[in-house]
């Protein structure tokens, strides 16, 4: 008779009516949203508060480069030595001041500008400064050699090549961001969650085995039908709480945005405003926007899902029935360390190739060949599929999955069998493997 359904059953219901399991669930969100919510607070704290820069120019050649701006006050300071107006700034308690020396010639400014200050500076606002006087500098040079301001703004030109495939797709470098994107997502999501619920799995059927209950279930079912039942209910106990993670801290989110009125968006937004804008121009920026929102249009939103489901459930199944091996095995967690590692590497090893490789060319060797590796394709075939990987290739990417799981299931069983009802030793590599042959 197949048990399957009734352990799933079972197993889903242990998990969702667990008491640590109920209060992670709801408590989780109410952690992250609360965390997020102080940092967002801080930030905006931060981001509200007005800074005044004393400026001491003994080079005279800076006076109409320092122009308030929206955080930053600049007060420029005349007919004062250095040490009168680090005292008046210390007095004023003002954020600093910056001092430029007088100085012969435009060549002599590197070594001439320093920054005082109580503590040490922000880096954003010494990049600003850094930013401002090389701008000046390199105007007034130009000037020097005979050319205007005029000619210095025409001479401006910002070159964002355009991209096309021979087919003629076009895309662009905000595609590529867009995919990697999407990409490091869904790798990322599956990592964790092997890790999480690969544990939990491993952990229950720890609990199990050292409650003894294990011998009166096995008596009545199959062995690769309890891992299985196991492994499947425990799965759809992590769906439901990733869903309620999803919906309550949406809900959340909202609430608080509304409650306490923090836009943790335009926060985000405002910490970067500065380095923003001085990258780019406003209409340059509405135009990345533009392309931001036509690739994420463009990308193949339908392999995307349909692989991520696919290669979700084939790599999750296989770590999970290993982890569920690892637990079988041994008698409590402890000993699990010695059998972890050869688990966790291939995994490691598939975020750093689809974060080092796979960024810097999708279809070059590596990531090709680390895409059909079973062990490591669930996470590199996730971010290689937004750049355009042939279907064949995610086919037979997808069947190696599906094989390797099933030789793992096998591999597994055979391990559970045994290591189920084995109590009192720390099994070693040699024995797992004897165990294979009974």
């Amino acid at each position: 008779m197949n048990h399957l359904p009734l352990i799933i059953k079972r197993e889903y219901l242990t998990k969702v009516k667990n008491k640590s399991f109920i209060v992670m669930t709801f408590l989780s969100p109410l952690i992250m949203i609360a965390l997020i919510a102080v940092v967002s607070y801080l930030a905006q704290l931060n981001n509200d508060k007005l800074r005044t820069i004393s400026v001491l120019d003994e080079s005279g050649y800076l006076d109409k480069v320092f122009l308030n701006t929206q955080n930053t006050n600049y007060t420029i300071l005349n007919g004062l030595n250095v040490e009168d107006a680090v005292t008046l700034v210390k007095e004023k308690e003002d954020y600093g001041l910056l001092h430029i020396s007088k100085v012969d010639s435009l060549d002599a400014f590197t070594d001439n500008v320093k920054f005082y200050s109580e503590e040490s500076p922000s880096i954003t606002i010494m990049a600003s400064l850094e930013r401002k006087i090389e701008k000046r500098l390199r105007d007034m040079k130009l000037q020097k050699d005979g050319v205007t301001l005029a000619q210095i703004e025409a001479s401006k030109t910002s070159i964002d090549i355009a991209q096309e495939s021979f087919e003629g797709e076009k895309s662009s470098k905000i595609d590529n961001i867009v995919k990697l994107a999407f990409g490091g997502i869904a790798g990322y999501l599956l990592f964790m969650f092997i890790i999480i619920y690969g544990n939990m799995i491993m952990r229950s059927v720890i609990e199990e085995k050292t409650s003894r209950i294990i011998e009166i279930i096995i008596s009545s079912v199959k062995p690769i039908q309890l891992m299985m039942g196991k492994i499947i209910g425990t799965s759809l106990a992590g769906v439901t709480q990733f869903a309620i993670w999803v919906i309550l801290g949406g809900v959340l989110m909202t609430v608080v945005s509304m409650i306490f009125g923090i836009d943790i968006a335009q926060t985000s937004a405002q910490q970067q405003q500065e380095i923003m804008n001085q990258a780019m121009e406003a209409d340059k920026m509405q135009t990345i926007v533009e392309n931001g929102l036509t690739a994420i249009n463009n990308l193949p939103l339908a392999n995307l899902v349909v692989a991520f489901i696919f290669f979700f459930i084939g790599g999750y199944l296989l770590y999970s029935s290993l982890y569920a091996a690892i637990g079988a095995a041994v008698d409590n967690e402890t000993d699990t360390q010695q059998f972890m590692l050869p688990i966790l590497m291939p995994l490691i090893l598939a975020v750093y190739v689809g974060v080092f490789t796979v960024i810097d060319d999708p279809h070059g060797t590596v990531s090709t060949v680390f895409s059909f590796i079973p062990f490591t394709s669930p996470v590199v075939m996730l971010m290689r599929i937004p750049f355009g990987v042939p279907l064949w290739q995610q086919g037979l990417s997808l069947l190696l999955l599906i094989g390797t799981f099933m030789f793992a299931v096998w591999f597994a069983a055979k391990i559970y069998r045994v290591g189920i009802l084995m109590y009192g030793k720390k099994p070693t590599y040699k024995e797992l493997f004897k165990w294979l042959k009974y």
